[in-house]
Parts: structure tokens; sequence; C-alpha cells
């Protein structure tokens, strides 16, 4: 008989680690299906935390922005407007929930370390010992006004604060062991501190960390508990893999000490030909004619009000190159030309209209289509082989787009023997099967 693990898996296979993402700066939701529902209503957050754990998942993971974007002055239209609180919706679900992370995103560049640290400590109290910090950073004057900040951190700088933050965070969490002072003088922090609450249940909340820049993969390397990684397709993400695994090794920590979990969203249907429609209806309908235009406007840096969706593109003698249309969105730096004139090369070579372009343009590979049976398979498939050790799963429609995944997917993930059948630990670090870090060393 094949031997299993506490919470059920067999223990000859690598386990998978799935997460549920409650959108809200996004570009998945389709708002005109008629079972979208409120992604600002407390219930909403309720039914997908508990939903999630009824299935078993990891984790609940909030995405969160620091101000609405805005396209052309006016506030774009995939963001939602009354959002409330990751960390105040967290701690509300703390208390009808038992044992699914809790992760909120939150921001290395506005905050200081002090007062987070406290605040993820303090949820981790209050969901005995499930909390967990998706670390990020903002880098540009747009979100910074809503601070008096705007602008004050050089690019590269954002990183580098952010890892001389985690580590302030680290030293104040390891001090609420012993309620020494924490000392930590460096360029972007002078912090003389006694940790003002009781030690976190974890020791240290989970961190995330969704960078894949060499910086980034340094601090995951060094801090991270899991990433939240782009590299869904299997050949980049055993890639990517291998690359943190042996950053991993050279401090010191184990490949099992940190999960990689991609983004994915799904298409399911009774037969492949049938997902594969799925999906493509529902990418059309993620792009709506506003966000087509919107899109189109971005790359050309100028308005085109009355665009015509089913029509052609603009011509390219149309670009206005080094505009900005969109404001708080991130963004690589491109060249808008080079990249109006490969949507007219799409467009021609497929006779596609404007909303037809934007959708193929648009398209990422991380999604899993198919029946139940060959999602199951491709998931399973993917964690073997080490291109990641599962997903974070994106629904198409809140609160209920993972509906299907949790009755249709996760039984077969089960019957394989790699997916929990109960939670076998008491905090967000057992289910992920992470060590509890040792304290560092104070700096005084």
């Amino acid at each position: 008989m094949t031997a299993t693990r506490p919470d059920g898996t067999r223990a000859d296979k690598r386990r998978v680690h799935l997460g549920a993402h409650f959108p809200g700066v996004n570009a998945t939701t389709i708002w005109s299906d008629p079972r979208s529902g409120s992604q600002i209503d407390p219930a909403s957050f309720t039914y997908l935390a508990r939903a999630a754990e009824a299935a078993f998942f990891d984790v609940f993971f909030l995405a969160e922005g620091l101000r609405l974007r805005e396209h052309a002055g006016e506030i774009h239209d995939l963001d939602v407007v009354g959002r409330p609180d990751s960390l105040t919706q967290l701690a509300a679900l703390a208390g009808v929930t038992e044992h699914i992370g809790l992760v909120a995103t939150l921001n290395t560049t506005y905050n200081e370390p002090y007062e987070l640290a406290r605040q993820l400590a303090s949820l981790d109290l209050v969901s005995h010992g499930r909390a967990g910090w998706n670390v990020v950073t903002s880098h540009d004057a747009f979100f910074g006004a809503n601070f008096r900040r705007g602008g004050y951190l050089a690019h590269a700088d954002r990183y580098a604060r952010a890892e001389d933050f985690l580590a302030t965070a680290v030293e104040l969490w390891d001090a609420a062991a012993t309620g020494e002072v924490v000392t930590h003088r460096s360029r972007f922090f002078d912090v003389a501190a006694r940790p003002a609450t009781p030690r976190a249940p974890q020791g240290r909340p989970v961190v995330l960390q969704a960078g894949v820049s060499p910086e980034g993969r340094e601090t995951a390397a060094t801090y991270a508990d899991a990433i939240f990684s782009p590299f869904a397709e299997p050949n980049a993400g055993r890639d990517f893999y291998a690359d943190i695994t042996a950053r991993l090794a050279a401090h010191g920590r184990a490949e099992d000490d940190l999960k990689i979990l991609p983004a994915a969203t799904f298409a399911l249907g009774d037969t492949h030909e049938e997902a594969v429609e799925r999906s493509r209806h529902e990418r059309r309908a993620q792009v709506s004619p506003a966000t087509a235009v919107r899109y189109v406007e971005t790359v050309w840096g100028r308005r085109f009000d009355g665009l015509d969706v089913d029509g052609a593109l603009p011509p390219l003698s149309d670009v206005v190159e080094g505009v900005e249309l969109t404001a708080g969105r991130a963004t690589a730096h491109r060249d808008s030309r080079a990249q109006a004139a490969d949507l007219h090369e799409r467009a021609q070579a497929g006779g596609l209209s404007v909303r037809d372009v934007v959708v193929e343009a648009t398209t990422r590979g991380s999604q899993l289509v198919g029946t139940a049976a060959e999602v199951a398979v491709e998931i399973d498939e993917h964690v073997q082989s080490r291109a990641s050790d599962g997903f974070m799963l994106v629904p198409t429609i809140t609160p209920t787009g993972l509906d299907e995944v949790f009755t249709d997917v996760v039984p077969l993930l089960q019957e394989r023997g790699v997916f929990r059948t109960r939670y076998a630990g008491e905090t967000l670090r057992d289910t992920l099967g992470s060590r509890t870090p040792a304290p560092t060393a104070m700096v005084h």
C-alpha cells in the first residue's frame, strides 16, 4: 500500500498547492456575465474564502492597488471602486474560516516596517497563524500622490528599499519572542523599536513575493515562503523553478522552503472542444469594446473617440511616442511604434478587427483549458515536472467563478493522491509545508 501524508496525499508524489485569487485590479472579470457579483460586498469575500476552504485550498489571496488607475484623466474601466482595506477584510475573514491562509498584497514603498510588521503579526494572532504578506513595490508619482511622497524613489531603489523593509520586519517579528529592542539603521530606515505584539503563531507571517527581476528573485530566495509567478507555461516555469532552487541553495535553504505558484485562469467543458470554445468566448467577453479602445489609445498615445472596434486599426502615422495616457498601470519601458506595428501585422495576417487583435495580443498562456480530467492531469504534470508547486487560480466572475474547480477538478486531484483531503496542521506554514525560519541576529 502506498504511504500517505497526514493530509491524505501520497508520500511518493509532489503535493499540489492551490490558491484562490480574489480580483480587484484586473482584466479577468467578465462584468457582462449575469452571474458576476459585487467585488466590494463583504459577503463576496466570505463566499469565496469559505468555498475555497471547503475545497482544502492553501490560501485566499487579495490583490490590491494603492490608487484607482486612470485613463486620460478618468477612472479606468477595469478598476473596482470602494474596495475594503485588505488587512481589515482579512481580519473579518479570520473569524469565519478556520484553516485557509489569508494573504494580503501590501506595499513596501509607502508603508513603514514597524507599523506593517505589527499589523501582520496582529492578523497572524487573530487568525491563529494563517497570515500571509504578498510583498510589492511602487515607483511612480501617481501612486505617491496619495502619500505626499510621489516619485521620491528611483526605479532601482524600490527593490533595495523592499529588501531593507523585509529585513527590518523580520527583525521585529523575531524580537517579539524576547521583547528585545530592535535597532536597525540603514540607508532607508532608522528604527529603534521594541515589538508591541506577542510573537506571531507562525514566528513570522508567511511572505509571498511577485518580482521576477534578478533583484526580485534574490529577495525571494532570501525571505519568501512563496512566489506569485507569471511563468505558467511549462518550459518557462521549469527554467524559473531551477533558477530559484539554485538561489535557495546559495542561501542555505531547501527546495521545499519556497513554493512557486503561477497565476492561471481556466476554462472547463464537457469536451476539449467545448472548453476551447468557452475559452475563446470568455477572452472576447473580457475585452469589451471600451477595453479594446483603451488598449489602442494606450499604445498609440492618443484618444480615438468613436473608434469602430469592428473595423481597422488606426494608421501607424497616428502613433504619438512618449505619451502615457494610462496612469497607475504596471508597465515596462516599451517602443510604442513597434508595439503598434506588431498589432498591425497580427491584424493583417489574420484579417482581424480592432477588438479581435486586442484579444489576441492580450491572451496570455496562463490558462488551463480542457475537461476537468484534462485540467487535473495538466496541473499534476506541471507540479511533478517542477514547472511549479501549483497555481494561484483567478476566476472570470466573482465570487462564484472557482466553483467548478472546487466541485469538478479538486476531487480528481485528490483521487490522484496529489491534493489534500484534509488540513493536517494549524498554520499556513503547516499547510504549505514550509519551515519556520530560525530567528535572525539583531542588528545594534
